[in-house]
């Protein structure tokens, strides 16, 4: 982690964003001189061995997923709701961030995560930290991208058997792009309102027989409609594939990534409802707002096929992130006689490297009329983590706030950076030792099961260096040994219907999502657990259209609440969620694709806990949500697009305040066009009718507008 704040400002362009833009462009009128016919494989050989966990799909509609299950199974026979957002469906959208694909999935609402971090409330669970790529633990708060992206998969409820600790109300596992034995050479440019500019390049080849290699690679350098608000950012991503021997494969990657921006926490409240002003409004101090997040990361993949339907796959990853917020934000709601409100300050530097290795062994067996599809494996993790916070001053007279007018904009004020006795200074290293065994069962002909353990071995060493200067360091160390069981039936009327119950269970540990939350007060007490009923029905219409629902109850317990008397806590139940979700993906018609999804959700505090009363209604949790996405193919060479996102009103909040962002009805359009076999472009218009409204928020202060009216032009190539 740097101890210092001499990162990159939000203005710097840095060199890898030019060599990115270079090699971007070069693909888009250059690439041709990849396009050469691949070395075909010996022997009729595949690269099964080296697919990733996820999907790959040529359409809105996937059919398949490994990630719920660690085996290739069908998704309307997997008991569980998940929604798969594929590579056609996110081009068509012209998708850029987290944000874009929350808005698709039913049961998941994109939180403003202080505008530093990817956020999300799964069925009324909120988290920066149940983010997953390639089935391995993804938790550090950045915002990702998705230009080395083949599909994002949301999968909902609680999946501490597949994925451990966390994964309370549901997780999004990002699937790589891999390399393939033919040639790949195209990539994309985008051009929009408020400068957006990015360009994408997507270079692969087979090397022989043997080896095939591949490398994604972004550049973008953007502006925003909120004033003085940039984003620039690069990545590349080289990743190589081995045939090690007729049933072994090799797959390693290595991708850098670097996000610069301005830390926009939106505008504050007034009289209950986000105060009237123009979307691009600024509330705070944006040159002292500066937020970059770097990581390297490491993946290898090995698999080897025995035969006989038994195979064994390791996955590992290294990963090393540096991160560093600062913000000055509203703090306060902004006053009914004089519009003004105050600011506060504050900064924060995580540095976290994580290891995790897993083994998964599958294989099939039959027991009289029973058939097995048994998964055992072993992960093993280490997380260090280093985290140090500073609190703001203003000024000569080193306020902690700062007034301001609601209708200055950006301010631009002294504010001095140093710790005080409260704030957070601390390492840890949790590491993680966990077994699981799933059999998947097929009863007959219409029935299956699946039936799931996972033991987990979690321990934290945290040292707490907080306090006044010469204040001795509180070293807590915890381990919690959970037990994770998952079992669902499924029954298929007919063999495109699958109608299924489950039951599951997740664990939060005390040290919480981003492993900084213990305390001496809380370590003694067993982690947070997360109870998920669910049924649901799964309908493959056609060949290529999916439809689902779901119903869901998930019960949070063993929630640390103060009791009467001073200094003393004790674990309570903490919150109930339930709901409907509906989810239709795929082609009504050979020329019409369609992709929605409709949740009503409800969420509350059965009991007291901490200053919020029972039966409050948790934050961010609207009681409906609908989306839908339509693309109708007129010629071989035009398309148009038309979509519609609603949103009910939501408290921004838990506090007394009770906040309220109003519901909307937002319209998006998009046109293209196939200009010949190499090139296509179109053009995206997200807000088509230019409606005000807020997007998501942080807390009853911190809201984000949706952005005005915007349009999107990209260019894509492939030779």
């Amino acid at each position: 982690m740097q101890s210092d704040n001499a990162a990159p400002t939000s203005r710097t362009r840095p060199t890898l964003i030019a060599a990115a833009v270079h090699l971007a462009l070069l693909s888009l009128v250059g690439g041709h001189a990849m396009a050469q016919t691949a070395p075909a494989p010996k022997d009729g050989a595949t690269l099964q061995e080296v697919k990733v966990i996820g999907t790959a799909e040529t359409n809105y509609a996937a059919k398949t997923t490994s990630s719920a299950t660690k085996t290739d199974t069908l998704l309307r026979d997997t008991p569980q709701a998940i929604t798969v957002i594929t590579q056609e469906f996110m081009r068509d959208q012209a998708m850029q961030n987290m944000a874009d694909v929350i808005r698709y999935v039913p049961g998941i609402v994109t939180s403003q995560g202080e505008g530093n971090r990817d956020a999300a409330v799964f069925r009324g669970s909120a988290s920066t930290a149940d983010f997953f790529i390639d089935g391995v633990r993804d938790d550090v708060q950045y915002f990702r991208d998705f230009y080395n992206i083949d599909s994002v998969e949301a999968l909902k409820g609680s999946n501490a058997m597949i994925f451990g600790r966390g994964g309370s109300g549901g997780v999004i596992n990002r699937v790589s792009k891999t390399p393939q034995w033919n040639s790949i050479a195209g990539g994309s440019l985008t051009l929009g309102r408020w400068n957006n500019r990015r360009a994408t390049a997507d270079l692969g080849q087979a090397i022989n027989d043997k080896m095939a290699f591949r490398v994604n690679v972004m550049a973008e350098d953007s502006d925003s409609f909120r004033e003085g608000v940039t984003v620039r950012r690069a990545g590349i991503n080289p990743t190589l594939a081995i045939r090690a021997g007729a049933n072994t494969s090799v797959l390693l990657g290595y991708e850098h990534f670097r996000d610069t921006r301005e830390a926009d926490r939106g505008i504050a409240s007034q009289n209950r409802r986000p105060y009237d002003a123009d979307p691009s409004t600024i509330m705070g101090d944006l040159d002292n707002s500066p937020t970059w997040s770097r990581v390297n990361a490491f993946s290898a993949l090995l698999e080897h096929d025995f035969g006989n339907g038994v195979t064994l796959r390791n996955r590992s990853r290294y990963a090393d992130y540096d991160k560093f917020y600062q913000n000055v934000y509203a703090s306060s709601s902004v006053s009914t006689t004089n519009d003004t409100l105050t600011l506060a300050a504050y900064n924060n530097a995580t540095g976290r490297s994580n290891l995790f290795n897993q083994t998964d062994l599958m294989f099939s067996v039959s027991t009289g009329a029973l058939k097995h599809k048994i998964s055992t494996g072993l992960e093993l993790g280490r997380q260090e983590t280093d985290n140090l916070r500073m609190s703001g001053k203003f000024g000569f007279t080193n306020a902690a706030t700062f007034p301001v007018s609601a209708v200055a904009g950006n301010v631009n004020t002294p504010v001095n950076f140093a710790r005080t006795p409260t704030d957070a200074v601390n390492s840890g290293t949790s590491s993680v030792a966990a077994v699981y065994l799933q059999d998947q069962i097929e009863l007959g002909p219409q029935w299956q099961a699946i039936v799931g353990l996972r033991y987990d071995r979690f321990s934290v060493d945290f040292l707490d260096k907080k306090g006044a200067p010469g204040t001795a360091p509180t070293r807590i160390k915890i381990t919690d040994t959970p037990v994770s069981p998952r079992v669902g039936l499924v029954y298929k009327p007919f063999e495109a219907m699958s109608l299924y119950g489950s039951y599951s269970v997740a664990f939060q540990p005390r040290a919480g999502e981003q492993l900084s939350s213990l305390a001496a007060s809380t370590a003694a007490f067993e982690p947070e657990e997360f109870e998920n009923i669910e049924l649901g029905a799964k309908w493959d219409v056609s060949d290529e259209l999916s439809a689902t629902a779901a119903l869901y109850r998930l019960e949070r317990s063993n929630v640390v609440v103060p009791t009467a008397v001073a200094g003393v806590s004790e674990l309570a139940p903490g919150q109930t969620s339930k709901g409907v979700e509906l989810g239709l993906a795929g082609k009504l018609t050979k020329r019409w694709s369609v992709m929605g999804g409709f949740a009503w959700q409800e969420s509350v505090y059965e009991e007291k806990s901490g200053s919020i009363a029972a039966g409050t209604p948790v934050a961010q949790v609207p009681k409906t949500t609908l989306s839908l996405w339509n693309r109708y193919q007129f010629t071989p060479a035009w398309a148009a697009g038309l979509g519609l996102v609603y949103r009910d009103e939501m408290f921004a909040g838990t506090g007394a305040a009770k906040t309220t962002l109003p519901g909307y009805t937002r319209v998006d359009g998009a046109v293209f066009y196939q200009i010949d076999a190499k090139y296509k472009v179109q053009a995206n218009i997200e807000n088509l009718l230019d409606k005000k409204y807020y997007a998501s928020a942080h807390n009853d202060n911190n809201i984000t507008p949706g952005s005005p009216r915007a349009l999107r032009v990209t260019l894509h190539a492939k030779f």
